[in-house]
């Protein structure tokens, strides 16, 4: 009896291990603007839109329009897919139209939390959008996370189109 007590609880605590706040999301928009800030602006899913990023996703998005900011050709958002059973987090700064950089800054799930480090996020670095809006590049999956890493590369895709529909107002 003890023993089984001692493994369902070894089993719990390494669950659990997976989640975290890696960064909150105001700091990753001041690191990446290096404290200067700019305005916050929205893009309305709406329309189009709302259908290419539903046909991203593989389901409706959350909410009416998505928040981001941008000076010159710098852009940053910051966007929420479910990985298994709960949202992860994730900072995207794009530059003209390609992935500059990928953060996780909250991963709430029990496993899969691989996705966060540098190297599996630097394989976003340079990533664009063909015109059927998948990367121009294979993401490499991580065992035990592919839930994460789908969703991960969905939230880029849907980073990178959003951005278009920005640069195309």
């Amino acid at each position: 009896m003890k023993i089984v007590l001692i493994i369902t609880l070894l089993s719990l605590s390494i669950n659990s291990w997976a989640r975290g706040t890696y960064q909150k999301p105001a700091d990753f928009i001041a690191e990446t603007f290096q404290g200067n800030t700019p305005k916050k602006e929205a893009i309305w899913l709406s329309g189009t839109v709302r259908e290419t990023v539903t046909k991203i996703l593989t389901h409706k998005p959350k909410g009416l329009r998505v928040r981001y900011w941008v000076h010159k050709q710098t852009s940053a958002w910051i966007l929420e897919e479910i990985g298994k059973t709960e949202p992860i987090t994730v900072g995207f700064v794009l530059n003209d139209k390609k992935v500059e950089r990928v953060k996780v800054l909250v991963f709430r799930e029990s496993r899969g939390d691989e996705v966060r480090h540098d190297f599996f996020t630097r394989q976003f670095q340079q990533a664009s959008l063909n015109p059927d809006y998948k990367l121009n590049r294979h993401i490499d999956g991580i065992t035990g996370a592919t839930l994460s890493v789908r969703a991960l590369t969905r939230l880029s895709r849907v980073a990178l189109y959003l951005n278009e529909q920005r640069l195309a107002k």
